[in-house]
């Protein structure tokens, strides 16, 4: 039995509606519809979805089950409270600037970066210009921007430069010293 499957899902503040094996939401960030396989079955009671098996015997089905309670969990979620994903740029000069749709970055190269930005995503920088909050609805789209910006310019672990996530923690190397041939 799935382990994950079997937790019910709250639906406060979100309107959910049934319709064979297409669930509908509708939130204050955001709405759409989840297609549940034809193995699975939803039922809506006092505010709490839960995913079943229609077939209880037939266990190759379970990991489905899991995996579309997660997915449709996170798709709830977020259409009551957009998610958040903290990147913070650390180093001398590097920073991020918002303009328009786009970041204008100055990361150390000789040149600038301009990374454009999805549709359904929004981006908040402090007046440091190295503070940057990644937010959307959608979680996978949050996490995959906030990587994304990460890439442009890995934290190295000579100085602890580079772009990371808020709760990522670098470990440092020690670097050469006088008395090292």
């Amino acid at each position: 039995m799935s382990k994950v499957g079997r937790r019910s899902i709250s639906t406060a503040n979100v309107s959910v509606d049934i319709d064979g094996q297409n669930i509908n939401y509708k939130g204050s960030q955001a709405e759409g519809t989840h297609v549940l396989p034809d193995c699975l079955k939803a039922t809506l009671e006092n505010d709490q979805l839960t995913i079943g098996l229609k077939n209880s015997e037939d266990k190759k089905n379970n990991n489905f089950w899991g995996l579309h309670r997660a997915l449709l969990f996170n798709k709830i979620s977020g259409s009551r409270e957009k998610f958040k994903k903290e990147v913070k740029i650390v180093g001398l000069g590097f920073k991020g600037i918002l303009q328009g749709r786009e970041i204008v970055f100055s990361l150390g190269y000789s040149h600038k970066i301009n990374f454009d930005l999805p549709e359904n995503v929004t981006v908040e920088i402090d007046k440091t210009g190295q503070n940057i909050i990644v937010s959307s609805f959608d979680k996978f789209l949050a996490g995959d921007v906030a990587q994304k910006i990460r890439a442009l310019r890995l934290p190295e672990p000579y100085k602890g430069t580079g772009i990371r996530f808020s709760d990522q923690v670098i470990i440092r190397k020690a670097g050469k010293t006088k008395g090292d041939k």
